[in-house]
């Protein structure tokens, strides 16, 4: 199975998410991310993150979703909705879900308010990435319907 995960800039959350699901993903799972806008360049915040995690990111990269190596059976968008950000619509037979969370990389304030938006926004992506996870996917990856459901409700969990 190969997700996408989908913002505008894919240089923070997208990445973040990436990672993270890599790192837990069983053998035959692959996550990439990508942006419809992309910066080009990642977020030194996101990247110092996950290195004090013990989260690879070796070979990632802000990338176009127009570049894509691979057709993903399932697309998350991680951008704020709900703050006002537009999100992509990824067009093309897959199944898509949205998994809105504040861009961390946006927060204004001391250090310390900075590095606490961005383990927010790490929390909420790993609690996210680890209930997908834990689905019964033989069962749901023949029922649609059912995987979209489930999908939809993580994307409530931290929100």
């Amino acid at each position: 199975m190969n997700v996408l995960f989908l913002c505008t800039g894919n240089s923070c959350r997208s990445l973040i998410s990436e990672a993270v699901f890599n790192h837990l993903a069983p053998a035959g799972w692959h996550a990439i991310s990508a942006g419809s806008q992309p910066t080009g360049k990642l977020n030194d915040k996101a990247l110092g993150l996950l290195c004090a995690k013990g989260i690879s990111t070796e070979g990632y990269y802000s990338k176009s979703w127009d570049a894509l190596p691979l057709t993903p059976d399932v697309v998350v968008t991680v951008c704020a909705s709900a703050a006002g950000e537009t999100c992509p619509a990824y067009l093309g037979p897959v199944l898509r879900t949205h998994w809105g969370v504040d861009d961390p990389s946006h927060v204004v304030g001391s250090d310390e308010e900075i590095d606490a938006a961005f383990e927010k926004a790490y929390a909420i992506l790993r609690a996210r990435i680890e209930a997908f996870l834990a689905l019964p996917l033989a069962q749901l990856k023949d029922d649609r319907p059912a995987f979209k459901a489930e999908l939809d409700r993580i994307g409530q969990i931290g929100a």
